[in-house]
């Protein structure tokens, strides 16, 4: 099941000796490939080196990581950020600052990153479970709740609806892992802070990685500033390697390559949501760069039957690796027209027409 490569892919990957088109990973403007990005990234080795070694509370510290900080922070119309080597620790700086200030609430598939020894995920359907929450909290008192979520589920292609918190009546912190939005959604790649519900009693913490539309090894928390200050006052943030400054120096001077990454991003799944209209069994609720696909039962697998055609997409079970396998058409701005044409046609002779 698993394939070895000794290239990263791009829009194509090499598998066994054979060139395959590649639909898979969380690449989705395609940076890690772009050679203006790997131009940047060089300049920025080259100007401060492979790492900064110091502590973030060490008596010498690097302008840079303000910098981006407050692009951070203006990026996603938040009062401050504050930046991590990873995006897992940084959802873990902010899971732990989150859990004092409350009882925890998670969603239903909160990402790992997310979560606590010993969390307990709730199990079921999303409507259902932020239905008992906008009860429950209602019903406690002011800040005595902390909400727990993510904004995208990767998995299903879907962007989670959050307007309902819009009924809450008590002051609660809501606290986003944002990973799979900040970069692709929002008209500056914002992330999906344009679609969460504005009241005085919602108090919002974003959480994200840097790896997914920015291609950089990193990690942010953005929300109010006295949140922000408190999370810098923490042994995890403290006691923690900055991340490499040339990827702070890359994100700070690669936003026109970002733009126009996301604006081709966008053209491209729409010419895929429209190649593929009259197929049944791929699934694409929300314009993310994400299609679900369904295995037919009394067909092969449809994983094993594209990468029979040179097609390699992703199909593996997440984040239970004895779970039930994912299949999913991954699309990133690294794609040409032709490459969709090609996986469209390979579609359309899998599955029956509706």
């Amino acid at each position: 099941m698993i394939k070895i490569t000794e290239n990263t892919p791009g829009r194509t990957a090499l598998i066994e000796g054979r060139t395959c088109l590649y639909f898979s990973g969380f690449s989705y403007l395609g940076m890690h490939s772009s050679h203006t990005f790997r131009d940047l990234l060089a300049v920025g080795i080259g100007r401060f080196g492979s790492v900064y070694p110091s502590s973030r509370i060490s008596n010498m510290q690097l302008k840079l990581y303000e910098e981006v900080e407050h692009a951070l922070a203006a990026l996603l119309q938040q009062q401050s950020a504050v930046c991590f080597s990873s995006g897992y620790l940084a959802a873990q700086a902010a899971i732990t600052y989150a859990t004092t200030k409350g009882e925890i609430l998670f969603a239903p598939g909160t990402h790992p990153s997310l979560q606590y020894p010993g969390a307990l995920v709730p199990v079921g359907h999303w409507q259902d479970w932020i239905t008992t929450v906008v009860e429950m909290v209602n019903k406690g008192e002011d800040h005595q709740y902390v909400i727990v979520a993510d904004a995208v589920n990767p998995l299903t292609a879907t962007v989670n609806d959050f307007e309902a918190l819009r009924q809450i009546e008590k002051k609660v912190m809501v606290l986003i892992d944002d990973s799979h939005g900040v970069g692709i959604l929002g008209e500056k790649g914002e992330g999906s802070i344009h679609i969460l519900p504005d009241s005085p009693a919602l108090h919002y913490m974003i959480a994200a990685s840097m790896a997914k539309a920015f291609s950089l090894e990193g990690g942010f928390i953005a929300g109010h500033a006295a949140d922000v200050a408190a999370i810098r006052r923490s042994p995890i943030f403290t006691a923690s390697t900055p991340m490499i400054p040339a990827y702070a120096y890359t994100f700070l001077h690669a936003a026109g390559a970002y733009a126009t990454a996301r604006k081709r991003l966008k053209d491209l799944i729409i010419e895929f949501k429209r190649l593929n209209a009259g197929i049944n069994g791929i699934h694409h609720p929300h314009q993310l760069p994400m299609f679900v696909l369904e295995d037919k039962k009394e067909k092969e697998h449809v994983y094993t039957y594209l990468l029979s055609r040179d097609t390699f997409i992703s199909s593996f079970a997440y984040p239970d690796p004895m779970g039930q396998r994912i299949n999913r058409v991954v699309l990133s701005a690294l794609h040409t027209h032709t490459d969709l044409n090609i996986l469209s046609t390979q579609l359309a002779q899998f599955y029956p027409s509706v």
